[in-house]
């Protein structure tokens, strides 16, 4: 065989060892290694739709509720669901602290327990389930650390939401893109799927608790923290049951976070990326 197709032949042919684990991984359940985080807050009549609609989309995944002491009895209602299903375990926490700190201590659960791939989503169905896949496939094939579900690229939308919340959503997406200088569109949704490896770099220390300024907050310290970051379209439907939580102090809060994190940074007080103990 002359030298240059048998240098071909050698670079195409994938290598006894790489070939045994491309076996492995499609042998494998849709999602093996993969935790949800599923922060809860009066969520009990979703919970169980919602969970189950999540094990069926990765079904070698793990499903981690964290609920903050839910007074309509959530919690009780996901001790009752991980009884019968191994795949499903509850984090209790003492009360209400913000989305923020139920996702980082989700964070830190999943990733102790060995998840490779760590995905953030809302159990009131605004997210899909079914667009699970899609999510931690880009991380599963190695070209992201970070994957967005988004909105605002070409193939997303959103379902039944007013002028003016479409306006404050865009508007902050558009406002901390502009000011921290970001390249994903929408930076204030709250499903993602990252690397756990990924996670581990970004300092949790100081990190903000509340929904939007936690979503973009989290974006940001990935980005300066040199994630590969990706977005794939979602349609996003609000919430059929229940109360939406977002309130004009949340938005407050939001871009006020914003202003100060581009502040820190040039005064070179910016976030850095570490690996925590």
């Amino acid at each position: 065989m002359p030298k240059d197709r048998a240098a071909t032949r050698t670079a195409a042919t994938p290598t006894p060892d790489r070939a045994a684990d491309a076996d492995a991984r499609a042998a494998a359940p849709v999602g093996t290694g993969a935790w949800v985080v599923l922060p809860t807050y009066e969520e009990a009549e979703n919970l169980p739709g919602i969970a189950f609609a999540i094990l069926a989309a990765l079904p070698g995944a793990t499903l981690l509720v964290v609920d903050d002491n839910s007074p309509d009895g959530t919690g009780r209602i996901a001790d009752d669901l991980a009884k019968g299903e191994p795949r499903i375990r509850v984090r209790h926490r003492p009360g209400k602290q913000g989305i923020g700190r139920a996702y980082l201590d989700g964070f830190h659960i999943a990733h102790d327990a060995g998840a490779t791939v760590i995905c953030q989503m809302d159990a009131d169905w605004s997210h899909d389930p079914t667009m699970l896949p899609r999510l931690i496939a880009p991380i599963t094939d190695d070209k992201a650390d970070l994957v967005i579900g988004s909105r605002y690229v070409k193939g997303g939308r959103v379902l039944d939401w007013g002028l003016g919340r479409r306006l404050i959503s865009r508007g902050g997406s558009l406002f901390a893109r502009t000011v921290l200088t970001l390249r994903p569109h929408d930076l204030t949704g709250g499903f993602k799927a990252w690397r756990a490896s990924t996670l581990e770099t970004i300092p949790f220390e100081g990190v903000h608790a509340g929904g939007y300024v936690f979503q973009i907050e989290m974006t940001y310290r990935a980005a300066r923290a040199g994630a590969r970051i990706r977005e794939v379209p979602i349609t996003f439907q609000d919430r059929q049951v229940g109360r939406s939580k977002m309130s004009r102090r949340i938005i407050a809060e939001a871009l006020l976070v914003v202003i100060r994190l581009r502040w820190d940074e040039l005064r070179g007080r910016g976030a850095r990326s570490k690996a925590r103990p």
